[in-house]
Parts: structure tokens; C-alpha cells; sequence
């Protein structure tokens, strides 16, 4: 898994660069997040995605990827990642994960939400706090020095103690810098220690997806939209993050992550 070549190492300008890519995202999944709605089609939401990113100078990374044909992802409730918008109108108790990746001056950034749509169970909203919170714990884990899997084994701990939740294994996470998707891989469970080592320069995407029940899932014959093979709902967070010497840099959260790494206890860049 992670005796990958061409590990890219960016310089600082790249990384600012990253960071305004960054923010476009950040700042469009808010606008989405803040929109959701019943009655809205998943076409909708890609419609507000793709008007915002481009009055922002940038270009959707997902559109034409390998033949996708949006701006944004759209999985709703035991749609686990890559659905693609269209006719689907959400309800009040759906939830719906949206996936945003925008470019800048060649560089990206990606990140993902899931939103309750009305009022949900609490099982559902405990489902997206894990979620996100595992998310968080696995960018807090991370130093200068460390390794990839220190990341998988704080997401993995953080989720096994929280409930009998199922952890997606064949969707992990990802380097990310002048491609969408590079080397490494991050997976979201393991022991910790091994993989790359953290350095300065390198850019990851950290995107737990966890289920109410099984892990398993199946690929519909659109041949993206993925789906929890039980049925049971799924809930999908991502973040983009570098290190420095003062800490995390979450270049896809509008405050650099302060505000969640600061609850952690973990240094933060965006407030050094």
C-alpha cells in the first residue's frame, strides 16, 4: 500500500497556493451546507456549486474526471461517496455528503461535509458527530517526523470507541497538491507507525467514511455512486491539511483548522 513512488513535496509558494484553492472549497461547502433544503434536487446543489466556483477564479476538479460528469459529489443517506447530481430530491430526515474539490493556478483542494437535511434520528446525528470528529483526531495526529498510519490508527481508535459503527476500507484518503489524487494513501484504519513519514511540503486529504452498519460496499451500475451493500446510511468528512513547524495547516477550513485542532490540544498553524 505505501511502497508508492512520486511523493510530491511542495514548496511554501505552492502550498499558499493550495491554501487559496483551499479556502474556494471551504467557503463553497459552507454555501452548500447552508443551502441544503427539502425539496432541492441534487442538481441543485451542483448548480450553487459550480456558479460559486467559478466566480471565484477557480475550476472544479471533479468535472471530467475520469469522465465525471459534475462539479460536486451528492451521496444521499446509504449512498457512501461519488454520487453524482441529478433529478434526486432530498427530504426532510435525508442526509446528503457533499464532496467539493476546486483548482487554482494548478493546485487543489478537497474536502467533504455531511449535512442533515431537516431533522434526522439521533443515530444519523451521531453517525456524522463520529464521523467528523474521527476526521479531526486523524489530522491531530499528525506530526512532523510521524507516519501516514498514525493518522489511520487515531481515525480507527476514535470511531471503535465510539459504537459499532462500520469503517470503509476500499476508499481512503489521499496525497493531493498538483493532482487531485497522489501517493500516499491514507487509510482510515491500522497500526500506527507506518507508511511515509511526515514532512514539510507534503499535502493530505484525510476522509473517514463510516456506516451504520457494515463495511461493505457495492459500486452501481452508473459505475461511481458508491453504496453501503446492507443499506444501512453512511457519513463522509474530508479535509486537506499540511504541517509546518508551528503545527497542522487545514487548508480547506476557512479558520486553518484553530478552532477544531485547538480543542484537540494540538498545535495549530492558522493560529501561530
Amino acid at each position: 500500500m505505501f511502497r508508492e513512488r512520486g511523493i510530491e513535496i511542495k514548496t511554501a509558494d505552492q502550498i499558499r497556493s493550495m491554501r487559496a484553492a483551499g479556502l474556494v472549497v471551504g467557503e463553497t461547502l459552507e454555501l452548500l451546507r447552508s443551502s441544503v433544503a427539502a425539496g432541492m434536487t441534487t442538481a441543485d446543489l451542483d448548480a450553487i456549486a459550480a456558479e460559486h466556483i467559478a466566480s471565484h477564479g477557480a475550476k472544479p476538479s471533479f468535472k471530467g474526471y475520469h469522465g465525471f460528469p459534475a462539479t460536486i459529489c451528492t451521496s444521499v443517506n446509504d449512498q457512501v461517496v461519488h454520487g453524482i447530481p441529478g433529478g434526486l430530491e432530498l427530504h426532510d430526515g435525508d442526509i446528503v455528503s457533499i464532496d467539493c474539490g476546486a483548482i487554482i493556478d494548478g493546485w487543489h483542494g478537497d474536502a467533504a461535509v455531511t449535512v442533515a437535511v431537516g431533522d434526522v434520528p439521533d443515530e444519523v446525528t451521531e453517525l456524522m458527530r463520529v464521523c467528523e470528529e474521527a476526521m479531526w483526531r486523524g489530522i491531530g495526529a499528525a506530526r512532523l517526523g510521524g507516519r501516514v498510519t498514525d493518522i489511520s490508527h487515531a481515525i480507527e481508535s476514535h470511531v471503535r470507541g465510539q459504537g459499532d459503527y462500520g469503517i470503509v476500507e476500499e476508499y481512503v484518503g489521499h496525497g493531493i497538491g498538483s493532482a487531485m489524487h497522489q501517493p500516499p494513501n491514507v487509510p482510515n484504519y491500522g497500526r500506527p507507525g507506518k507508511g511515509p513519514r511526515l514532512v514539510k511540503g507534503l499535502a493530505l486529504a484525510v476522509e473517514p467514511m463510516i456506516t451504520l452498519g457494515g463495511r461493505q460496499t457495492t459500486v452501481l451500475d452508473d459505475d461511481w455512486t458508491v453504496v453501503t451493500t446492507d443499506g444501512s446510511w453512511a457519513a463522509h468528512f474530508e479535509h486537506s491539511f499540511t504541517l509546518t513547524d508551528a503545527g497542522a495547516w487545514v487548508l480547506t477550513a476557512l479558520d486553518g483548522g484553530a478552532a477544531r485542532l485547538g480543542e484537540l490540544g494540538v498545535p495549530c498553524a492558522a493560529s501561530a
